[in-house]
């Protein structure tokens, strides 16, 4: 492992975060964690903490000594000043006499040492850097140092590895105990460069910020020397290829792992990948052993359980896949059950959480991870190909080996770690929103209302992005001409390898066609034909046909417009394909409800969008001899109606979970085009 420290890079970071008053050893030790988070091979996804005791002016005058150590669940690669709480070192060093203080007590206790309660609660490792006597500490969870000392002789390794050089502290999981037994084996040799916690990580430690580092990097560097110099070489297997596409299989999957409460489904999101190193772990002969041993560090079981699911689909017949998927899921789930019951004296407290695998193995497929978002999911996958990379480098070394289940299940219903995961009370959490046209001004309207409440959602449009100043974080966007249906086809396969699946369809594209009966052509009949009525048809056929498959229900929500039951001049084109859309809806209706598919739709008038352009709302209030204001708001309300408030609308009704054949209409009155 090289260095990526640089004296030039420190000093801007100095002088950066002094012009916010942030002290030179504090924005040095911002600099050093996030060259240490910026390597997944070193941390992930809030693992992982460091420290530096500093000195600080109270509001009363007084010099106090502090500790700045790293927020509970703060991602060391985009850290800053925010995320280290300054606590008060003479206080928390008083702690260290007590012979017990349990978790509730040693969090209370730590918020109460805190300089300002604003910030995020400390690291429930603060005590171990407190009782440090360095200036500067570091902690990683190394893929090489775990792949070292996750074996059933793990001292010997260190001591051939690191000599005298780094203390040995057995597993002891995180808390005031291994807070005073870290500090006990360092006094035992005070001149030792840092710590190895066994089952666990590395802490290293200096007075300065940039020798810590460096102290982890060398480290890191001698672990992955002797596992380069001294593992066995695997002979990489091929397997046949995959009898049913990724598409397919995390449809099954998803179906598998969500549950229905009352009228409504728990849907959870399914991710797929593919790592360079997969087919070795199937090619190592104790596969079926160290995959099911547990977690390579406790910190992960709260991200994939203690182990993957792994299913070999590589002999199966075609026509037994799904069962065989689906057996496979439904074990895990009883296994787990029985898991709990095992080991729930050790958290009387404890309420079973999700049963469902979080990493799933296919032999001659590759890797899903499940999660209640995408983000979830995601880092569901980064963590579980961190850790199956670990797991595969230790048995390749040696024999790797877990903590005890006993321990496994501490960690897993620890309440101080599963704080660091955010349950969402949002109502469309685990869904999938796609929409079409998503970058028109109703599109991304809607795609920000149903992201705001939980969706991950999944734009579609022919408009290049780059083209229009939209903020398109956390979405997905997918290039995609829909009047060709194969397109749409493979969009929706796409779309079920990144997320699982889809749960809400919303058919929004389309355009208006501004011409008379008189001089209206067969092509321009033919273009307004493909786009507002037969894209919606190819758009909804392939995403309903994915919702029949997760058996999950959903629905699908069409952008009809007021022109299917009241015609204007010279809008032949738009408002005769938009009736045959509304009918279209019905028919789906009539066709798909067996499944508990939802089909409604919303008829909006007078939106600003991509289709009522600024050029179109100018010549039609001109032709009206009104105001552009008057023109907007020629409604019974006297009110402009907004892109938002369609998209209220469609968020409405897909929550409606009783209304099918539906529309609503958003106009802000407009006698004629009411229904009733």
């Amino acid at each position: 492992m090289k260095s990526k420290y640089s004296d030039r890079d420190a000093k801007l970071y100095i002088n950066k975060f002094a012009k916010k008053g942030v002290p030179k050893d504090l924005a040095l030790r911002i600099y050093t964690t996030q060259l240490l988070g910026n390597d997944p091979t070193v941390v992930l996804h809030g693992g992982g903490n460091t420290s530096v005791k500093s000195s600080i002016k109270t509001l009363l005058g007084k010099v106090e000594r502090v500790i700045y150590v790293k927020g509970s669940g703060k991602d060391m690669g985009d850290i800053e000043e925010d995320g280290f709480p300054a606590l008060e070192m003479e206080n928390l060093l008083k702690m260290r006499t007590l012979k017990s203080l349990d978790d509730f007590q040693m969090v209370n206790y730590q918020r109460k040492y805190m300089l300002d309660t604003s910030f995020p609660n400390a690291s429930v490792e603060t005590l171990l850097h407190a009782f440090l006597p360095h200036k500067f500490v570091d902690h990683s969870h190394s893929n090489a140092i775990l792949s070292l000392i996750d074996q059933p002789n793990p001292k010997k390794f260190c001591k051939k590895v690191f000599g005298d050089e780094m203390g040995i502290v057995p597993y002891i999981m995180p808390g005031f105990e291994l807070a005073k037994k870290a500090s006990e084996v360092f006094e035992q040799n005070t001149s030792v460069k840092g710590l190895i916690l066994l089952n666990h990580g590395i802490f290293t430690f200096a007075e300065d910020a940039k020798e810590s580092y460096l102290r982890m990097i060398r480290y890191i560097t001698k672990a992955e020397r002797e596992l380069s110099k001294n593992s066995k070489k695997l002979v990489v297997k091929k397997y046949s290829e995959k009898k049913i596409s990724i598409s397919s299989a995390a449809n099954i999957i998803r179906q598998q792992i969500s549950n229905q409460v009352n009228d409504n489904f728990e849907r959870k999101i399914v991710h797929f990948y593919k790592p360079q190193f997969f087919e070795e772990i199937f090619s190592h002969k104790n596969y079926k052993i160290f995959t099911q041993q547990g977690p390579v560090t406790p910190d992960h079981v709260i991200r994939i359980k203690s182990k993957p699911l792994v299913i070999d689909l590589t002999k199966e017949k075609i026509t037994n896949i799904e069962k065989t998927i689906a057996k496979a899921v439904h074990k895990y789930k009883e296994d787990y059950k029985k898991y709990f019951n095992r080991n729930s004296k050790y958290n009387a407290s404890a309420t079973m959480l999700d049963p469902y695998p979080r990493l799933i193995l296919i032999k001659g497929m590759g890797i899903f991870s499940t999660g209640p978002s995408f983000k979830d999911a995601k880092i569901a996958m980064d963590v579980g190909l961190n850790s199956l990379s670990v797991i595969l480098e230790a048995s390749k070394y040696g024999t790797f080996k877990s903590i005890p289940e006993k321990e496994i299940f501490r960690m897993e219903y620890w309440p101080l770690e599963l704080a660091k995961v955010k349950i969402s009370s949002q109502k469309l959490k685990g869904q999938v929103a796609v929409i079409t046209g998503g970058l028109g001004g109703i599109g991304y309207a809607t795609a920000k209302k149903f992201q705001k409440e939980g969706a991950d959602v999944v734009l579609i449009d022919i408009i290049d992005p780059k083209k229009i100043n939209l903020d398109l974080k956390g979405m997905k966007y997918i290039k995609c001409d829909i009047t060709k249906e194969n397109n749409v086809r493979k969009v929706f396969d796409e779309i079920s390898t990144i997320y699982g699946g889809v749960d809400i369809l919303i058919s929004n594209a389309g355009f208006a066609t501004v011409e008379s009966l008189e001089k209206l052509s067969k092509q321009q009949f033919d273009k307004s034909f493909d786009l507002n009525l037969f894209a919606h048809h190819y758009f909804v056929k392939h995403g309903v046909e994915i919702m029949k498959k997760q058996q999950t229900r959903g629905v699908a929500l069409f952008n009809i417009s007021k022109q299917a039951v009241n015609p204007g001049k010279n809008y032949a084109a738009y408002g005769l394909t938009k009736a045959a859309l509304m009918f279209l809806m019905k028919q789906y209706v009539v066709e798909y409800s067996q499944y508990g598919i939802r089909f409604n739709g919303v008829n909006a008038d007078r939106i600003r969008s991509g289709l009522m352009t600024p050029e179109m709302i100018t010549k039609r209030s001109k032709a009206r001899g009104l105001t552009i204001e008057q023109y907007m708001s020629g409604n019974l309300l006297k009110q402009e109606v907004k892109a938002i408030d369609v998209a209220d609308a469609f968020y409405h009704l897909s929550l409606s979970q009783k209304s099918t054949a539906a529309i609503i209409t958003v106009d802000g009155g407009n006698i004629e085009s009411s229904f009733r």
